[in-house]
């Protein structure tokens, strides 16, 4: 049974629903080793000034977040390894590339999470991002963006939700399949493995069409083309989810030929055994 979750959020993120102290609760009660907070760091939704509702997200408060997590980190020190990281949203602009490399510097957080939610303006999830274009074109705009922040000049672990895309499309078929991309998934792919990054398994998969993402067919060419590093990642916003799907996960990734799952922790990447 996978005893980590790498990528939480608590309600010092825009979008959290619970506390910090109620989010490593839940991880307590479900005997979790391993326990990640990333919240949200969105310098991409500044550049564009993205909305919702009308209203700016609201930006983390970072020098509380990892104040108080650091806080807590040691307070539970004995009974759960607590990690204290950042959930990076990437952006093209150097500008916003410099403000995150200097956040990493300052606060030096256990681990950091790559993410590509905003791509030709907008963000990936949200209807008007798929309005009146094919689901080709939009899906390769948000592929390609992926491969590009692969490169991204700061410190991260985690390649994040491979699909992002997919979760909330309004296509009839929204899942993403290796064969339709495969050109594109290949390149992004082998660029995680050679640059020995992460590839995380997300279960906040809402509508894509499958239970997590990226789903078991770029899993299996990420492991055919010598990808092993995987994490796991309930991405939950409250206490109901975290560590949800892990066992299906699991499960999968045993199918595939996945031994362990890798948790990131201050440069090293511990191999834990599923």
């Amino acid at each position: 049974m996978i005893r980590t979750d790498i990528h939480t959020h608590t309600a010092f993120s825009g979008d959290g629903r619970s506390t910090i102290d109620e989010m490593i609760g839940r991880a307590l009660q479900l005997g979790l080793t391993h326990y990640g907070i990333s919240e949200h760091i969105n310098y991409d939704y500044d550049r564009i000034g993205f909305t919702v509702d009308g209203e700016p997200f609201p930006s983390t408060d970072e020098a509380a977040y990892f104040r108080r997590a650091r806080a807590l980190q040691k307070q539970y020190a004995a009974k759960i390894r607590i990690l204290v990281g950042a959930e990076f949203g990437y952006d093209h602009s150097s500008r916003e590339q410099e403000r995150y490399a200097a956040l990493a510097e300052r606060y030096r957080p256990d681990f950091i999470v790559n993410s590509v939610h905003t791509c030709r303006g907008d963000d990936c999830y949200f209807p008007q991002y798929f309005s009146g274009k094919s689901k080709e074109f939009v899906y390769n705009c948000y592929l390609y963006r992926v491969l590009e922040s692969l490169d991204a000049p700061y410190p991260y672990d985690i390649v994040a939700h491979l699909g992002y895309c997919s979760r909330n499309a309004t296509y009839p078929d929204p899942k993403l399949r290796y064969e339709e991309y495969s050109d594109v998934l290949d390149e992004i792919l082998k660029r995680t493995i050679a640059k020995d990054k992460i590839l995380e398994v997300n279960t906040s998969a809402k509508t894509a069409g499958s239970p997590f993402i990226p789903d078991v067919d770029i899993l299996s060419r990420y492991y055919e083309l010598g990808g092993r590093k995987i994490s796991f990642a309930s991405d939950a916003h409250d206490t109901s989810r975290v560590g949800d799907k892990r066992e299906l996960v699991c499960e999968a990734l045993k199918k595939i030929g996945f031994t362990c799952i890798t948790v990131p922790d201050r440069g090293k990447h511990l191999q834990i055994e599923l």
